[in-house]
């Protein structure tokens, strides 16, 4: 698999800190299941993160304190329990990344997908403790979305297919991470559908009046 497109050194040391929210997270996970490259700059970015630590002025504990951080964790890992793992992973049979297989099943062509207008269907994935939105997304081969532009954060995964638009080809692999500023309009340039996983921090904004007109039926 030949990725060209990889996460931004920013996003890189949010994910290896633990700075991101389960639905940027289960994203980033599945790209490093197929990405080495960015897997790589994770491990680096924690051995950087581990290296300030040790330099860190010391800090006197009070009596009572792991105990209490013990107990913190505990009740953390209960509630974070549909959150997705904050690892690199291994590869898993399938076509799914490992992180995503617990949520949607190890085969795409297993996804229930519902149709939101022709040529473009959805599945949700709901996740605890989360204000993104994280979905799936099925684009019919030629068909071409809307130019629009993100309220905030958007990353988008390509795990079969591929599309077009202003910073390239994207293919099986390649995630577009993106921010508020970007305007694009995506185009599948490949003879299947593309499909891709999703997620962002705001609905998304169509521009022109077919756009606007789609987007209480596309929901996005």
């Amino acid at each position: 698999m030949s990725i060209h497109h990889h996460l931004d050194d920013a996003t890189l040391m949010r994910y290896a800190s633990g700075d991101l929210d389960p639905a940027f997270t289960l994203v980033v996970a599945s790209h490093l299941a197929m990405c080495p490259t960015c897997r790589r700059a994770v491990r680096l970015a924690e051995a950087m993160g581990g290296e300030c630590l040790e330099e860190a002025p010391k800090a006197v504990l009070s009596d009572g304190a792991f105990a209490r951080m013990s107990r913190r964790i505990d009740a953390e890992g209960h509630r974070t329990v549909d959150a997705p793992m904050a690892v690199a992973p291994r590869r898993a049979s399938g076509d799914v990344p490992l992180p995503l297989q617990r949520l949607v099943g190890s085969s795409l062509d297993g996804i229930h997908w519902r149709t939101v207008v022709p040529g473009v269907q959805r599945h949700r994935i709901d996740l605890a403790d989360t204000p993104s939105s994280l979905y799936m997304l099925k684009i019919g081969s030629g068909r071409k979305m809307p130019e629009h532009g993100h309220g905030g954060t958007e990353m988008t995964l390509i795990l079969r297919g591929s599309y077009s638009d202003m910073f390239g080809r994207y293919k099986p692999g390649d995630i577009a991470d993106l921010d508020e500023h970007v305007e694009h309009q995506p185009v599948v340039d490949s003879d299947e559908p593309c499909i891709c996983l999703v997620a962002t921090e705001e609905p998304t904004r169509f521009k022109g009046i077919f756009g606007r007109l789609l987007q209480p039926l596309v929901g996005m």
